[in-house]
């Protein structure tokens, strides 16, 4: 594939998921997860997937279309509760939830991102959320160290974008698809609007696209011109 080229069709994408990977995936409530990849992923048949993001989602929209299925092994976010299937499957003991403060969570997926080795904080402290986790004693404080977070492979939804992968998003679809998209292996983008490199004002680009390794038109059309030109 054309190195300056990232945009790949929907079957490329299938045979990059596997089962046990770790999934990022970009997205508040739905608003700004990828829909299309989350079909694709439905479609590719992998189970026992760890998934980390801010929320379930809904039982129909975004990533609670696939924690329904039962496919997820596991899922650290912030909340769960406008999924109520997240939640029974979590007290079943058919989904491993690890919570975490939506500050918390979106700071340890850019700290893995950005290669740093984590964080100290005082929040959780003296809480649940401090269970199984380092304490670190500074000039007579205690901190929680949080540790980064990466993934085998990240999902982010962009509005607009070059072929290279320079991304830009919509409003508050942005939410944390920016900081998604540096912490993965790999990382694919769902992308509305493709363009020729060039095409962008450099200003306007929130994502550069060397965090970029795919990408694929919204919908699932058949852009194969865009990737064969």
């Amino acid at each position: 594939m054309d190195k300056f080229n990232k945009v790949v069709d929907y079957e490329f994408v299938k045979s990059l998921f596997f089962d046990k990977m770790t999934l990022l995936f970009g997205g508040f409530g739905g608003v700004g997860t990828p829909p299309s990849l989350i079909d694709c992923l439905i479609d590719s048949g992998v189970k026992n997937v760890h998934l980390i993001g801010n929320d379930a989602g809904f039982p129909w929209i975004g990533m609670g279309k696939f924690i329904v299925l039962g496919r997820a092994k596991s899922l650290v976010t912030s909340h769960i509760g406008s999924n109520p299937v997240a939640g029974e499957l979590m007290n079943k003991g058919a989904l491993a939830v690890e919570f975490s403060p939506q500050g918390i969570l979106t700071e340890r997926i850019r700290s893995g991102g950005v290669g740093l080795n984590g964080f100290l904080t005082e929040v959780g402290m003296g809480t649940i959320l401090a269970k199984n986790k380092p304490v670190v004693k500074i000039e007579n404080k205690e901190y929680l160290y949080e540790a980064p977070i990466t993934g085998d492979i990240a999902i982010v939804h962009a509005k607009k974008a070059d072929k290279f992968g320079n991304l830009i998003f919509d409003k508050t679809a942005r939410n944390n698809n920016p900081l998604v998209a540096k912490a993965g292996k790999i990382t694919i983008a769902e992308v509305d609007e493709i363009v020729d490199m060039g095409a962008l004002d450099p200003e306007e680009i929130i994502v550069p696209g060397i965090f970029v390794h795919y990408m694929v038109p919204s919908g699932g059309i058949n852009w194969k011109w865009v990737w064969e030109t």
